[in-house]
């Protein structure tokens, strides 16, 4: 693969993204030492939607996210489109742990992207590479959904690993389709054809279109979170 050569204000751009992200998720992770969620897994998700969402999620859980301080009574349901954003973060926390969890293994470990294909029927990495990022992305979407769906349905383990599977596939499936598709779009035609060719892992610029892709996976995957909330197949928070 040819990696791009770019431009010091674009490094520039991308490191203050990632910084910020970064600077939002620790925000929120401090505030919730004084106050957790009612549900333990939230506690990722807020942080981890942060790192790509940056000031938005930070005001998101300021303003409808945050625990319950002792002593005081929790506020009824936020209105239903914050539900909504709710359960998309939380279909977008487990993706965007398994696709840094994808992406750096692939990278350290390139024979991971040999096994799924690269040099045999993708002659691109990044093809090879995705297809681990979803299967990591997945399990681990399902795996955060089975820690909410279990407790609030007080469901066997084996019905919370299916009720979580039917309430996830569509959502993260629709994530990924969007992530995958600024991802080329950022790969494939801005950054090859300007600067000679795609970012490399180990690099912000890389991890700036990455979390634009995330912002895309949550526009595509919100109105799908949407619909099975409303059909009762995913809770509402």
């Amino acid at each position: 693969m040819t990696y791009a050569i770019f431009p010091h204000w674009l490094r520039i751009l991308s490191s203050a993204s990632i910084a910020l992200g970064a600077i939002c998720a620790a925000a929120i992770t401090v505030d919730e030492f004084r106050r957790p969620q009612r549900m333990w897994i939230m506690n990722l998700v807020w942080p981890l939607t942060a790192l790509f969402g940056g000031i938005l999620w930070l005001a998101a859980y300021f303003t409808w996210g945050r625990g319950v301080s002792k002593g005081k009574q929790e506020h009824a349901g936020p209105p239903f489109p914050v539900m909504v954003l709710k359960g998309s973060s939380h279909c977008g926390a487990g993706c965007a742990l398994g696709d840094i969890i994808a992406e750096w293994a692939a990278f350290l470990f390139p024979v991971l992207a040999v096994w799924f294909g690269w040099h045999t029927v993708f002659a691109e990495k990044t093809f090879a590479v995705w297809i681990v990022d979803f299967i990591v992305a997945f399990s681990l979407g399902v795996l955060f959904q089975y820690f909410t769906i279990k407790p609030m349905r007080d469901l066997s383990p084996w019905q919370g690993v299916l009720a979580a599977l039917k309430a996830d596939i569509a959502s993260i499936t629709a994530w990924q389709v969007g992530m995958y598709g600024l991802m080329a779009v950022i790969q494939f035609l801005w950054y090859r054809p300007t600067y000679g060719g795609v970012a490399r892992v180990a690099s912000p610029e890389f991890w700036f279109a990455m979390q634009l892709a995330m912002l895309t996976g949550f526009v595509t995957s919100y109105p799908v979170n949407w619909w099975l909330i409303r059909l009762g197949v995913k809770e509402r928070m």
